[in-house]
């Protein structure tokens, strides 16, 4: 039985290693959070001053220079290989959005003007009651000479 109290008084050897590596980690958290806080208050700083924007603007302005033509040869040789493919291009599928957007307005229009019609009927024929139709004499004769 004092084997048993010994064994579970001996120190775990992994224990300091454990406890060593909770500390180095919180203090590289401690660190990583520091270095963050300050690169984000550094970076903000940067990006909201008028260099920065003067800057970005100017660069900006010299890549889309720079690159148009470089758009338009691309425009031209997706053109001739779509057209090879016989593919549609994206004109043709805009043109033939607006044609079926025009259609369907048009559609909704003849809607309306149906339902304006119909609407018309039924205030007529509620205003005006409806007298029953008399009977031809000549038919009933017809069926009695028979």
């Amino acid at each position: 039985m004092s084997n048993e109290s010994e064994s579970t008084n001996l120190p775990d050897p992994f224990q300091a290693m454990t406890n060593l590596w909770e500390t180095n980690l919180k203090n590289w958290k401690s660190m990583r959070d520091t270095s963050l806080d300050s690169w984000s208050k550094m970076m903000i700083d940067t990006v909201n001053s008028d260099e920065y924007s003067h800057t970005s603007g100017q660069w900006l302005d010299t890549y889309l220079t720079l690159s148009q033509p470089y758009r338009r040869l691309i425009d031209i040789m997706m053109t001739q290989v779509l057209s090879s493919l016989n593919m549609p291009m994206r004109t043709d599928v805009t043109s033939l959005a607006e044609r079926l957007t025009n259609i369907e307005t048009r559609l909704d229009d003849q809607d309306a003007k149906l339902d304006d019609i119909l609407s018309a009927i039924k205030a007529v024929s509620i205003s005006k009651p409806t007298t029953p139709k008399p009977t031809n004499n000549n038919s009933a004769r017809a069926k009695g000479a028979r």
